[in-house]
């Protein structure tokens, strides 16, 4: 994960890595303890490693911030922070930005591979040409040019999408938050799913994720593959389209 850095660094992004592992985890204050309180207890290590990740990262952009508390399931932060948090297999990891708070943030983690069977749950059809034409595992590093993209790499360019698109006045009010790994691909969202947005290549690793009702309002993502899994996180808004242009 920290070969991740220079990618995240060169981007105007700090990175932020916690584990449920690490001893002695603890709320930053009462808000974030009473939070974690009514949780089970894997859930409270999850809930605290992202606090963790998010100030981490805050920090590795100049930021200071105490406990983060939560409304309903995003986090709440102090007025000039910002981050996004996501967990997988025990891991959780958070992305900020120094400035520019307005501007689009998000990021997903997924270190367990999806089945291409997932596709249904996260692409329409006019987006499954997208995938690779096979479904194993791949290996770390850069995705090679041309090539096709499997269910996790969407999924993941998505999930970080839905919530750069929800936290900030990019997405209309009907786009709920987003959920947290590919158990939002079984957990009903109050207002869509990731099938209401669709994604379209532009280069290696690099894609934009459209809003499918309203196609101006889109970001960039780039995917990169972190062991057998990915991490996804948004770069930045991206042009919007004329009302006559077609989806990417």
């Amino acid at each position: 994960m920290s070969a991740l850095r220079p990618l995240l660094d060169a981007a105007g992004l700090g990175l932020g890595i916690a584990t449920v592992r690490e001893p002695g985890p603890r709320p930053a204050g009462p808000a974030e303890e009473a939070a974690a309180a009514s949780m089970p207890a894997r859930r409270r290590l999850e809930f605290l490693a992202g606090r963790r990740a998010a100030r981490r990262a805050l920090r590795a952009v100049g930021l200071d911030c105490g406990e983060i508390p939560r409304s309903g399931r995003l986090p709440v932060f102090p007025p000039g922070r910002a981050a996004s948090i996501s967990h997988s297999a025990g891991i959780a990891v958070a992305v900020a930005r120094a400035a520019g708070p307005d501007l689009p943030l998000g990021c997903d983690l997924e270190l367990r591979p999806l089945p291409r069977a997932a596709a249904r749950l996260v692409l329409r059809e006019d987006e499954e040409g997208l995938l690779v034409d096979r479904d194993e595992p791949f290996h770390a590093g850069s995705r090679p040019t041309g090539a096709g993209w499997t269910v996790t790499e969407l999924f993941s360019a998505k999930e970080a999408a839905w919530k750069a698109l929800a936290g900030t006045g990019l997405g209309p009010p009907c786009l709920g938050e987003a959920g947290e790994g590919p158990q939002g691909l079984r957990r009903a969202r109050p207002t869509g799913s990731l099938r209401d947005l669709r994604v379209g290549p532009t280069e290696d690793g690099l894609c934009v994720v459209r809003l499918r009702a309203d196609p101006a309002r889109a970001v960039r993502v780039r995917v990169v593959r972190v062991g057998t899994g990915v991490f996804g996180y948004v770069l930045g808004p991206s042009p919007g389209l004329g009302p006559s242009a077609a989806l990417i």
